[in-house]
This record gives C-alpha cells, sequence and structure tokens, in this order.
C-alpha cells in the first residue's frame, strides 16, 4: 500500500495519570494544522469517563475499571476505520489508549507493535507509586498485570512480547530505583543506547525486519511525546534527560510507514499546559506531518 487514506481519531483520556493536561494534545496539534497537512478526515472524539482520584484497591491502578470499559468503546471507534480501508491517527491523551487501539487490531489476527516511547511503560502496580497505568501499558498490552486489564474481552494478551519492538527508551535509572519488573526476554528492545549505537536508521532496519515478518498481519505504530529529547519536548509530565532528535523522530516514523506494513499511529502525552509558547507542540505537527504526508515516502 503505497497511499494512505488516514482517519483522525481524537482519544483524549487521562484515565492513565494522575496529573491532567494531556487530554488537550489533539486539539493543540489540530490548532497546527495537523489534520490538513497530512489531509487527514476528522473522524470523531471520543468521551471520557471521569476519574477517580485513588487508584482502584482491587488492582492497585488508577481508574482501573473506567481503563477496562472504555478500551472497548476506542477499539469499536477504530474497527469501522479499518474496515474502509482507512488508516487510524489517534490523538491521545495517555499511553493506556494503547490497550484500545491494540484490542481493535487483536480482533482482526495477529499485528505487531513499534513502541517509540521515552519509557518502557513496564512497571506493575505494586512499583509504581501513584498507580498511574501509563507506565504499565505496555505490560498490560503484553498480557503482564492484572487480569481486568490485561484480558479484555478475554482476548488477552492483545499483543504477543515477541511481535514488540520497544524503540529508545531511556527510563532505566527509574525502572531501577522503583523496581519495575524487566521486559520479557522475547521482546526485542532497541532501547536508546543501542538507537545510539547502530545509528537510527540501522536501529530502524534491525525493528523493522522484526515486525514484517510474516506471521504478522501488520505492525501499529506507538508514539509517546516523551521519546524526544528533554531539551527539544520538555511538555511532559514525566521528564528524563536525553532523547530523540526532531530528525530522529521524523526518520522512525517515515520508515515504519514506508515498509506498508503499518496500520495506524496514536500520539500519546505531550501536555499543552505545559508548552506555554508552543514550540513543542509546533515541532511535534510539523515532524509528524512531514512523515505522514502523503507522498513524503
Amino acid at each position: 500500500m503505497s497511499t494512505f487514506s488516514y482517519a483522525l481519531l481524537e482519544a483524549p483520556s487521562t484515565l492513565g495519570l494522575a496529573t491532567e493536561g494531556v487530554e488537550r494534545l489533539p486539539q493543540r496539534l489540530l490548532q497546527f494544522g495537523f489534520a490538513d497537512r497530512i489531509r487527514a478526515r476528522h473522524a470523531g472524539r471520543l468521551a471520557v469517563p471521569p476519574r477517580q482520584p485513588t487508584p482502584d484497591p482491587e488492582t492497585g491502578i488508577l481508574n482501573a475499571e473506567a481503563i477496562a470499559s472504555w478500551s472497548p468503546m476506542l477499539a469499536d471507534a477504530m474497527e469501522p476505520l479499518l474496515d474502509a480501508g482507512e488508516f487510524p491517527v489517534v490523538l491521545g491523551g495517555d499511553c493506556t489508549i494503547l490497550l484500545g487501539s491494540m484490542l481493535a487490531l487483536k480482533r482482526r489476527g495477529r499485528y505487531g507493535l513499534l513502541f517509540v516511547d521515552g519509557n518502557a511503560d513496564f512497571f506493575q502496580p505494586e512499583a509504581e507509586p501513584n498507580g498511574e497505568g501509563a507506565s504499565m501499558d505496555l505490560a498490560l498490552a503484553t498480557g503482564h498485570g492484572p487480569t481486568l486489564l490485561t484480558n479484555i474481552e478475554g482476548r488477552g494478551p492483545l499483543v504477543r512480547s515477541e511481535d514488540v519492538v520497544a524503540f529508545a527508551y531511556r527510563d532505566h535509572k527509574d525502572q531501577e530505583d522503583y523496581g519495575s519488573q524487566p521486559l520479557p526476554k522475547e521482546l526485542k528492545v532497541l532501547d536508546l543506547p543501542a538507537v545510539r549505537e547502530l545509528g537510527v536508521e540501522a536501529a530502524m532496519r534491525e525493528a523493522l525486519e522484526h515486525l514484517s515478518r510474516t506471521e504478522l498481519e501488520g505492525f501499529f505504530i506507538h508514539v509517546d511525546a516523551d521519546c524526544l529529547d528533554d531539551a527539544i519536548m520538555p511538555a511532559v509530565d514525566f521528564r528524563v534527560p536525553g532523547g530523540l532528535s526532531w530528525g530522529e523522530l521524523g526518520t522512525v516514523v517515515r520508515t515504519a510507514m514506508a515498509t506498508g506494513k503499518a496500520v495506524g499511529i496514536e500520539v500519546t502525552i505531550y501536555n499543552p499546559r505545559l508548552d506555554e509558547d508552543g514550540s513543542a507542540g509546533r515541532g511535534l505537527t510539523d515532524v509528524l506531518a512531514a512523515a505522514l504526508k502523503p507522498g513524503a515516502r
């Protein structure tokens, strides 16, 4: 597939965070002309249930019941887009929207995941100090954690560990300090040190070779704004020094799209409340619009 028909879906959930602000991500990117620049059809905005101030006593996760019931709603909204041969562009929200996105694909078959994030997001509830699901989304999607969120619709895991590439994360110290569970050995890791050692093009070749295996029907792209260098993307709630440059993120998305095997993308965690002059949001819009622009490949 060389041309993409983009359908933009707003999924402004903050259910996975103790803080607010990321629900403004879709509005801000749209203000900067993102939809027009990639010629995307606006496919709707999901309503999000109210948040609870304290973690669910059963699972230790904030808004666990709401995430479990809302994720199928996001999947329901994505399915007609996929049925129509469109390419969903899902604007979050926090990283727990991953569960809805991967559920939509798990209903259809076996898909991979290119997980581009500054954090590995593999915490277990007892090690996450605030009970934030946004620190656990990759663990939950791959079946590691409480059944309520790892086996939604009885379909868990939503993506097999061996079908995931965790790309460019750099939160090693945080994982160590708080005792995050390790990523499974079968999950392919190309963390930021590996990306730096190989170079982004070679690292992506390795990632895409893994995600283009014949047993996969395609792969989904998760982009968390905190994958970017903290110096250019300070508008995130959890900041870690270092990260990808604008050009490197552009290369990641552009080369993933060029395979023709990507079936959708989501963008998470950019917080307009932390971006007073709008420069971080403009930069994010520019790099994504350029990488996704029809004819850019």
